[in-house]
């Protein structure tokens, strides 16, 4: 008997245990200057980077806003005489969670085919669409900033990443149109471009130990059923 309690209490713990690394397994949305040739319309762009952990498995599908974990982005310029911020240039760096993403005023849009081979990540020709593939929109709204980021990709290898329709503050009223920071156009092979990859879960191991050598809360869980064993055991034996 006491062995079929532990038994069902291992079970149960270990499907715990396979359940949380299951529902921890996000994908990763990444793309910097690095993939594109980048071209000068107004101003100069020579850096970006984006990061998006998305809070859901790799996956065909429609994403509109969808949930983040967080987004970490760059963007680095030299800003041509007389626009709206009068900086010279600029080192524009965020981190944010979704949920700070989403009140700043930012979005994000994208679909993955039905017919995408995932297993090696997303290629920008595997998101769907005859025109824009792809809006990451970092625009804000009374935080003070004129240099957020709009980034567009189209499906035939073009796209763009200029300063967003940012409101720098609400009062006083002081806000910048799309491009009047920056514009700089991106070509790239969309077949050779890869935009979204898979995080793995964690393996059991590292979801026990909690990756750093902490006890994960599955592991708690399993801890707990097995002192309420052992406690169901002396009680036994009291008796």
């Amino acid at each position: 008997m006491r062995r079929e309690v532990f038994r069902s209490a291992l079970l149960t713990a270990t499907g715990c245990l396979v359940c949380c690394a299951t529902n921890a397994q996000t994908m990763m949305l990444s793309t910097a200057s690095a993939d594109y040739v980048v071209t000068n319309i107004f101003s100069d762009v020579d850096f970006f980077s984006i990061n998006i952990e998305i809070d859901a498995p790799l996956a065909p599908g429609v994403y509109v806003d969808p949930a983040i974990v967080n987004v970490t982005y760059q963007v680095t310029g030299n800003l041509t005489a007389g626009t709206p911020s009068d900086f010279p240039a600029f080192d524009l760096q965020r981190s944010v969670t979704g949920a700070e993403f989403y009140a700043q005023g930012s979005s994000l849009s994208f679909e993955v085919s039905q017919a995408a081979v995932l297993s090696d990540g997303v290629q920008a020709a595997e998101l769907v669409g005859s025109a824009v593939i792809l809006t990451f929109n970092g625009r804000e709204i009374d935080n003070g900033r004129f240099h957020p980021a709009l980034l567009e990709l189209n499906a035939d290898g073009t796209g763009r990443i200029q300063n967003s329709n940012n409101i720098v503050t609400q009062t006083p009223l002081l806000s910048v149109d799309f491009g009047d920071e920056y514009i700089n156009d991106l070509s790239f092979d969309p077949g050779n471009t890869t935009l979204i990859t898979e995080i793995p879960a964690p393996d059991i191991p590292n979801a026990i130990s909690g990756g750093s050598g902490s006890i994960s809360p599955a592991a708690l869980i399993l801890l707990a059923l097995m002192a309420r064993r052992r406690r169901a055991c002396r009680s036994d034996r009291q008796l």
